[in-house]
């Protein structure tokens, strides 16, 4: 199979690393106090892409043969072979570790532990319908780690929290991706949430991990000292995941509240942060 760099960021869904990475750099900003040196944010964003770029490619060998037999998925083996989705498990972990290397011992130390985490989540679906959790836990270490690549150690409270909102936030929303799958999950025995408990209890779950996850970004901000300007964007948020949840509930519409609207939720954040951070 010839290789194609825009069929390989087909396979690995380049373009969704914009939901963790935000709040990633969100959480590097504000632990340097503005802006970090060079090495700093440069081992940030190697890590940041290396451990998502591993997670995916692991993600589409560990469901290629699930994948063949859905019609939605179907294409995804046909875009690179296995040896490339191989080589591309094996130079996102090197990225990864390669990037913590250059950050601190600490960082170093715990990227063992943060590729069993995304590798993870790829095994979930076939024994708990809570695998949208685990997810939630994989993105939502980007905002800790990039934290400890600044400071390297755990002295605050304000990234835990940062990335236990961006978990409750990226498992809502996976249940309304998951909702996709739901009769095929349930003909091959895959375990996911719709797939035990239907689509109305799918909806109400996401819009109320939702709710926790405005929540929780609301008290990071205030933990963080920020005033109105994060607010604006707070506000802007929880306006865009309002009417994720409008959307969810029309099927024409549901699979724009999966990426246009998330796309927006991290990039705001983002911009709140910078917002405050800068303005000081």
């Amino acid at each position: 199979m010839k290789f194609s760099i825009l069929r390989w960021a087909e396979f690995i869904k380049f373009e969704h690393t914009v939901f963790a990475m935000p709040f990633g750099l969100a959480a590097m900003f504000l632990a340097a106090g503005g802006v970090p040196s060079a090495r700093v944010m440069g081992g940030v964003i190697v890590c940041l892409v290396g451990a998502r770029t591993a997670a995916m490619a692991f993600n589409r060998l560990a469901d290629w043969s699930i994948d063949q037999k859905n019609p939605r998925t179907a294409v995804r083996s046909t875009l690179v072979s296995k040896t490339t989705a191989y080589a591309t498990v094996v130079g996102g972990v090197l990225a990864l570790v390669s990037g913590a290397w250059l950050l601190n011992p600490l960082c170093l130390m715990l990227s063992p532990i943060a590729v069993g985490i995304v590798f993870f989540y790829s095994l979930t679906k076939r024994f708990t319908w809570g695998s949208h959790g685990f997810l939630g836990l994989a993105l939502g270490t980007a905002p800790v780690g990039a934290w400890l690549a600044v400071r390297g150690q755990f002295d605050s409270w304000v990234p835990i929290v940062l990335g236990t909102a961006v978990g409750l936030w990226v498992a809502g929303f996976d249940l309304i991706y998951a909702l996709q799958d739901r009769g095929f999950d349930r003909e091959h025995e895959l375990k996911s949430f719709p797939a035990r408990f239907g689509e109305t209890a799918a909806l109400k779950m996401a819009t109320g991990l939702h709710g926790l996850a405005v929540l929780g970004l609301g008290v990071a901000g205030w933990m963080a000292g920020f005033g109105w300007r994060y607010g604006v964007c707070w506000t802007a948020v929880c306006v865009v995941l309002w009417m994720e949840s409008h959307w969810s509930k029309v099927e024409g519409k549901r699979w724009k509240a999966f990426f246009q609207a998330n796309a927006a939720v991290s990039l705001l954040v983002l911009l709140g942060f910078l917002w405050e951070i800068f303005s000081k």
